[in-house]
């Protein structure tokens, strides 16, 4: 047979195609040797078998692989037995009262040892389950794991199925019985890595040979997180309903079961849609598999839960501090909600103690005729890295959890004004070019549809380059600018800042900040050109730890995205604002360059500040929502100017002084100018009529500065010697109307260098992100 196999796969080899003549030869050939070998006994000698014998070998060795192979499996497989034996032989079972210590996630400031409170306070209550009816274990069982009765601790199909899932699609699915979660409580933060998948699958396994079905079943609804700070079922029917667990009803147990996977996403206060679907389902399984009869699963309604209170750690500002904790590493997926509030993790943010206290300070200070609807949000800075600092989210979470820096939304006004900038800066126009700055001026603000802009106050300025229009806001140049870049452009390079926010794009009204964005969204943005165009996202959360293990770090997404020179272009024009123009003295009261932008909403409904030394940023936001959320009008209160626009830089130079007191004094750094006057094309502004020096160094003057008004509401810097008037003395124009103040300032259009006529606020008037009259044209 062997000759015969050999023999075949010569013919394979190279030998001539068989013919029938030649099939017939060989055959007789083939019966003369079969009949010498049997007649003499032995192997004929012939040639044919000569020339194969080289092969032999190479079948020796195909063999001697095999062997190789099959040797190393088996070792593997006795390693993997060993492996098993001693992890079995080593793995304790845990008790109840056991489980579940240290599980909540405490969260620290920056310097890692002083508490700001813990995500999730633990409520637990170990009870004899022989008390509970049986619907309420059934529930469970139907929930997670129907197999439970039956099983002998692990699901390998299930695992199998989560296996391959997680490695194609890369989510995080368990797979696990009633066994395996009741083992994860005990291993919890192992349990995400393969390796402690192994060992809660022997822990399951140990424990479904030496307890009964219903110890198990007891343990687990005694240890399994089931929301709001619940673990177990009896805290949980506390939490819901009120009541204790012997009590539930059978749609009361069917709830609390069906949420068990994510009952902190699911719970039906936050989630009535997702928590109705897992009631039913629970409720239709208990009825196929026999727990509840017909009748039973139709008088099933799902129950009324009551409102959830939180614990004591969210009373007050921290609550705003550890729900943004929790939202960070939420949004980033690097944990689940219900993670966080099990895992036991050490969480240090960025949060500088001093720095929140300061702001928290600062934020709750309420001025005499302050209105009680006002609200106020804060936030401070670290442009460089992207830390935050501290934050003025509210005054009690308790009371509103509404966070006013990462939710609630303002018109941002002006203070979007710096982003036109940086596209003069890319377009090569130089910032000594001359606009236009009277009002009001005529723009096509959207196609077919003209308007006349004012500026705040109604004041016309003359002619000014872009570091004066930047400093006294002047809308009309800065819709000048809009009208060369397209409101498309515009909001592309605010978005490239970080802005996230939606931003118009077919109005050049976009540059006055017509928007909704929050707090949080206008720091990123301008983080970003005060870091000289290096773009890092914001976060709360320096480092997780789970014991002396580093589970999660942010990702800042560090990005170049404006050139260095083209954010020093805008750092020096925005230098004016704190010296001479909207927010005049706010420099010389901290004694450093301060780069600053105010803003004020369309129709007075908010004003802002963004201020930065090069080391640490600050935005201050005031807004006047109404009873149902709409928009109000800020009142003067204070002395604080018309719509009060002075008061978020008051707050920027409150939190301030103190919190670069001790920072040594910075520069920024030198810009150099070498845009054309006009642009390329000489069609900017009045075009290329006037040449300017092109170095703007730390200690020079970009445009003659008049001399600073005190911060004081009451003391304003004027428009002329002639006319001073303070915005308590003038009436602001309408939006729509177009009027200007009764005694409009005039500043000489001939003067390059007009002096600055806006309070340490700028009002918008008519508005300074507001319109005038509107019509269409042909």
């Amino acid at each position: 047979m062997a000759s015969q196999t050999r023999t075949a796969s010569s013919r394979q080899n190279g030998a001539k195609p068989r013919t029938a003549a030649s099939g017939s030869t060989r055959q007789a050939g083939s019966s003369t040797r079969r009949s010498a070998t049997r007649s003499s006994g032995k192997r004929p000698s012939g040639s044919r078998n000569q020339s194969k014998g080289h092969k032999q070998p190479r079948n020796h060795k195909k063999g001697l692989w095999w062997k190789i192979l099959l040797g190393v499996i088996g070792g593997l497989l006795l390693a993997g037995i060993g492996l098993f034996i001693y992890l079995y032989a080593t793995t304790d079972i845990p008790q109840p009262e056991k489980v579940a210590i240290a599980e909540k996630t405490n969260i620290y400031y920056s310097d890692g040892t002083t508490p700001i409170g813990s995500i999730s306070s633990q409520n637990r209550e170990i009870i004899d389950c022989s008390v509970l009816p049986e619907y309420v274990g059934n529930a469970i069982v139907s929930s997670e794991d129907r197999s439970f009765h039956t099983n002998k601790g692990i699901d390998i199909m299930g695992m199998a199925r989560a296996l391959y899932n997680n490695l194609t699609t890369g989510s995080r699915q368990g797979g696990s019985t009633i066994t395996q979660q009741y083992a994860e409580r005990y291993y919890l933060g192992e349990t995400t890595s393969y390796a402690g998948k192994i060992r809660e699958a022997i822990l399951a396994m140990k424990i479904a040979n030496s307890q009964d079905k219903d110890e198990v079943l007891c343990n687990y609804m005694n240890t399994i997180y089931l929301g709001r700070g619940a673990y177990g079922i009896q805290a949980a029917a506390q939490a819901y309903f009120g009541k204790d667990a012997k009590d539930l009803t059978v749609s009361e147990a069917a709830m609390i079961a069906g949420i068990i996977p994510a009952p902190s996403s699911w719970d039906p206060q936050e989630n009535p849609e997702q928590a109705k679907k897992r009631f039913d389902r629970v409720i239709r399984i208990m009825k196929e598999d026999g727990y509840i009869t017909d009748a039973e699963a139709a008088e099933a309604q799902f129950p009324q839960v009551k409102d959830y209170t939180l614990s004591n750690d969210f009373a007050g500002p921290n609550g705003y501090l550890l729900s943004t904790v929790e939202s960070e590493l939420v949004n980033a997926k690097a944990f689940t909600k219900d993670e966080l509030e099990t895992g036991g993790y050490k969480v240090v943010t960025t949060i500088d103690k001093a720095l929140q206290d300061r702001i928290q300070e600062v934020g709750d200070e309420r001025p005499e005729g302050m209105p009680e609807t006002l609200q106020v949000g804060g936030i401070a800075v670290d442009q460089k890295t992207g830390s935050v600092k501290a934050m003025y989210a509210g005054s009690d979470y308790l009371k509103q959890q509404l966070n006013n820096t990462t939710q609630s939304t303002f018109q941002p006004g002006s203070t979007m004004k710096p982003f036109g900038l940086i596209g003069a800066a890319q377009s090569d126009v130089s910032f000594a070019t001359l606009f236009n700055g009277n009002s009001p001026e005529e723009f096509e603000t959207t196609p077919g549809t003209f308007a006349e802009v004012p500026n705040a106050l109604g004041i016309s300025w003359g002619n000014i380059n872009l570091n004066q229009a930047t400093a006294n806001s002047v809308n009309t140049v800065f819709m000048n600018v809009n009208e060369h870049l397209t409101p498309e452009r515009y909001a592309q390079i605010a978005h490239d800042a970080g802005i996230s926010g939606d931003i118009q794009t077919d109005t050049l009204y976009n540059i006055l900040g017509i928007n909704s964005l929050t707090v949080w969204d206008l720091a990123q943005g301008h983080s970003t050109i005060a870091n000289n165009g290096t773009k890092n996202t914001l976060h709360v959360v320096d480092r997780v730890l789970k014991g002396d293990k580093d589970m999660y770090q942010p990702n800042l997404n560090t990005t170049k995205v404006f050139d260095e020179n083209d954010c020093a272009l805008v750092q020096h024009a925005m230098l004016g604002t704190t010296q001479y123009g909207t927010a005049a003295g706010v420099a010389s009261a901290l004694g450093r360059p301060v780069a600053g932008k105010s803003g004020t909403a369309n129709d007075e409904t908010a004003a802002s500040f963004v201020g930065y030394t090069p080391q640490l940023m600050n935005v201050w936001a005031i807004w006047n929502p109404g009873p149902n959320g709409e928009n109000q009008v800020v009142p003067q209160f204070a002395g604080y100017g018309v719509s009060s626009t002075g008061y978020p830089s008051h707050l920027f130079s409150e939190f301030m002084s103190t919190a670069v007191a001790d920072m040594p004094v910075e520069q920024f750094p030198d810009a150099i100018d070498n845009g054309v006057i006009g642009g390329p094309d000489g069609d900017w502004g009045l075009g290329g009529k006037r040449q300017s020096s092109n170095n703007y160094g730390n200690q020079q003057q970009v445009q003659p500065t008049p001399s600073e008004s005190s911060l004081s509401p009451s003391n304003s810097p004027s428009p002329s010697t002639e006319q001073q008037q303070t915005p308590e003395q003038t009436t602001p124009t309408e939006p729509s109307g177009g009027n200007t103040p009764e005694q409009e300032p005039k500043p000489s259009q001939s003067t390059p260098a007009p002096q600055p006529s806006e309070s340490p606020a700028e009002t918008p008037g008519g508005g300074e992100s507001g319109a005038n009259t509107q019509q269409n044209k042909p």
